[in-house]
């Protein structure tokens, strides 16, 4: 072999070597820096998972609360329609309309003749019927503007 072959065959494994000593320190930078990521990658990985847990906890109680306030909705309704039905009560009271409930079948003949039990003479002169009521007192009350 000649001297001018040997030189190359010995400057290309110079050259290579050189470039292997160049090339594996980016290699492992490289690798190191991968790593880095795919640990990143597992933290934000960690993360979303865990808030996405705590926004479907918070969906459910969100839902719960909901519910319980739909509950709550309608056990005011209930309470408001007992008032009004109370509020009713007392105004048939208020105007007489009601007053045989206010007397026991024993105490009928204590009463005759009043507006609890009225006398069989005068029952169509005293018993007013609530249409008969609301006539009078529409009639008595000033008029009110209509709303449009």
């Amino acid at each position: 072999m000649s001297t001018a072959v040997i030189i190359v065959i010995v400057a290309v494994v110079v050259i290579l070597l050189i470039a292997a000593l160049v090339a594996v320190p980016r290699m492992r930078e490289r690798q190191r820096i991968r790593g880095r990521e795919r640990r990143l990658d597992q933290r934000r990985d960690q993360v979303v998972t865990a808030h996405r847990e705590e926004a479907a906890d918070r969906e459910r109680q969100a839902e719960v609360a909901e519910h319980r306030a739909r509950v709550a909705e309608q056990e005011a309704q209930r309470e408001r329609a007992a008032a009004q039905a109370r509020e009713e009560e007392a105004k048939l009271h208020e105007r007489g309309l009601a007053d045989d409930e206010l007397i026991s079948d024993d105490e009928r003949d204590e009463f005759a003749g009043t507006s609890a039990v009225p006398d069989d003479r005068n029952a169509g002169a005293t018993t007013r019927t609530p249409a008969d009521t609301r006539a009078a007192e529409d009639a008595r009350a000033p008029e009110r503007p209509r709303s449009t």
